[in-house]
């Protein structure tokens, strides 16, 4: 049911100029159904999608942004 709680909240915290970052261990249902896991503390999750690791965020997006400044 959607207005139900979760049996354990997961804390999801947007930054403004990079990734989500959520408190693990995280299961992330992909576009073509697949899942990637996380077991980590903390993942973060990519938003840009220029990511070589995507789902995860691998900071790809910091030489675009730095590119655009220069």
């Amino acid at each position: 049911m959607p207005n139900e709680p979760a049996e354990q909240s997961r804390r999801v915290t947007p930054t403004g100029d990079g990734p989500i970052l959520v408190e693990g261990p995280v299961e992330v249902v992909l576009d073509d159904g697949r899942t990637a896991r996380s077991d980590r503390f903390t993942v973060a999750l990519c938003v840009c999608r220029r990511s070589r690791a995507y789902p995860w965020c691998d900071t790809s997006h910091r030489a675009r942004q730095q590119r655009r400044t220069a």
